[in-house]
């Protein structure tokens, strides 16, 4: 198939699929689900890519679909189990219901399809790799999986040591200095992000190479603006107070660094 069709075949997909992750959510009262939808589509996505495109070096197709499915299943595994299947609607979420009121579900509705055309938008990147005119593998390629493997690891490393964190509960009220968590305020966003930068790496000499810039662009501007630090760091504060201004304070809030010493 071409890759203009496949496209909008799987966007129809997501946008189906959403649709039903939107009713479940009518049930549940949880709208946590989209985030779900979001990354497992990333993942099905590039599969389908794969298998779909009758043009581009297999290898290299097959290659980019074990990178995007990779971190797809960790990263959907660990929302499923962490936020999903938890009793309790994020506090993003809750957030959002309350000021929307009585027309949550509708514009819920307009939220979930919009992820679905976000994740679309974000996986052309997935079909330019696949469609790079070289005949071989090359050093790039590879260089982009290393990323891709850092990407997760450390991604998974945040999560775990944010999970041992709150599991204690002599850390009630505290903020997790641990770890990863000691030079970056959100150090899973910073492995998230780093993730769409290997697309950047992998597409090299590829004529609509400029294009992959377009998706860790995106992503840093919702993580720094819209819906990753802003509303996270809104709610620390109610939560846990002068504790999460000091880290703030002290601790870089995206990109890693050595903390700054410690005032008052």
């Amino acid at each position: 198939m071409g890759a203009v069709p496949l496209f909008f075949v799987g966007w129809a997909i997501l946008a189906l699929g959403m649709a039903a992750l939107w009713m479940v959510q009518r049930r549940t009262g949880d709208a946590g689900v989209v985030d779900l939808g979001w990354t497992a589509g990333l993942g099905f996505l590039a599969v389908l890519y794969a298998a779909g495109l009758g043009e581009g070096l297999a290898s290299r197709r097959w290659l980019a679909a074990l990178m995007a499915g990779a971190w797809s299943f960790r990263l959907s595994y660990y929302i499923l189990f962490d936020r999903v299947l938890p009793r309790g609607e994020d506090a993003r979420y809750r957030t959002l219901r309350a000021r929307w009121s009585g027309r949550a579900e509708a514009r819920f509705f307009v939220f979930f399809q919009a992820q679905a055309f976000l994740a679309a938008l974000l996986s052309i990147q997935f079909m330019i790799v696949m469609l790079h005119p070289a005949a071989s593998l090359r050093v790039w390629d590879f260089a982009a999986l290393t990323i891709v493997f850092l990407s997760i690891a450390g991604e998974s490393t945040a999560d775990a040591q944010l999970r041992r964190f709150r599991h204690d509960p002599a850390n009630r009220g505290r903020t997790c200095r641990e770890g990863l968590w000691r030079y970056s305020r959100h150090p899973n966003y910073f492995f998230e992000w780093l993730f769409w930068l290997a697309w950047v790496v992998m597409a090299w000499g590829s004529p609509w190479w400029p294009a992959t810039w377009i998706a860790p662009a995106l992503m840093l501007f919702f993580i720094l603006r819209v819906t990753g630090i802003p509303p996270t760091e809104e709610q620390a504060l109610k939560s846990r107070g002068e504790d999460y201004r000091r880290y703030q304070r002290e601790t870089s809030a995206f990109f890693p660094w050595f903390p700054k010493r410690a005032r008052g």
